[in-house]
């Protein structure tokens, strides 16, 4: 695992005894599974002009994602991800072998530019401090060849949303546009909502993009 340090307030916070429980409220199951599965199945479908043959995860935790995407897409995957536990479950777990494990944050991604054709986030931009988001989105827009996919809440404004008693740890805004408003020359794939009834992912609206050839 290649080490990337970086260290901030809210890595702090999640390297600690929070990102320890939020696994444990997380575990990969067959419900977690389908619903990513679901998701990815119509992201994908829209990924077509070449489907992407790597893919690096930003903030993968213990990896739902990239065992979602595994069982459609044979692509080679990477995971950047900050807290040791989840890195530890990703490995003994199988998900990933250890060369494919980054010790690393989104700000501070330890691969060479367009290293992989698909850089996503998913529920990790909002855990990222506005101070920072520009240089993380640069690293995630530097790392992709070809596509980025961002899954992350809405809100038409910026806001700072109290996450489990805890302030500055979540902030909502339109992602989307503020991809475009930073790389203009993104284009815009295609866009999507996640609705908790019925999907099971937690209201998540989702963007991809594509680079210019």
């Amino acid at each position: 695992m290649t080490t990337s340090a970086v260290d901030t307030d809210q890595l702090r916070f999640w390297r600690g005894e929070f990102g320890r429980s939020y696994i444990e409220r997380n575990p990969a199951s067959a419900e977690h599974l389908g619903a990513r599965v679901a998701l990815w199945a119509k992201i994908l479908e829209r990924l077509i002009n070449p489907p992407p043959k790597s893919i690096l995860e930003v903030g993968a935790n213990i990896g739902n994602n990239i065992r979602a995407l595994r069982t459609m897409s044979g692509a080679e995957m990477y995971a950047v991800e900050p807290i040791p536990e989840a890195r530890q479950a990703l490995v003994s777990q199988g998900v990933l072998d250890a060369d494919k494990v980054f010790d690393a944050c989104a700000a501070k991604i330890p691969l060479a530019d367009g290293a992989v054709d698909l850089a996503f986030t998913s529920g990790v931009l909002i855990h990222i401090h506005p101070d920072q988001l520009l240089q993380s989105c640069r690293e995630i827009y530097r790392v992709a060849r070809r596509y980025i996919v961002c899954i992350e809440y809405f809100s038409d404004k910026p806001e700072m949303i109290p996450y489990r008693g805890h302030a500055d740890r979540l902030f909502k805004r339109d992602f989307g546009g503020f991809y475009l408003d930073n790389f203009p020359d993104l284009q815009v794939v295609d866009y999507g909502f996640a609705w908790k009834r019925v999907t099971g992912i937690d209201n998540a609206t989702w963007w991809a993009f594509a680079k210019p050839e």
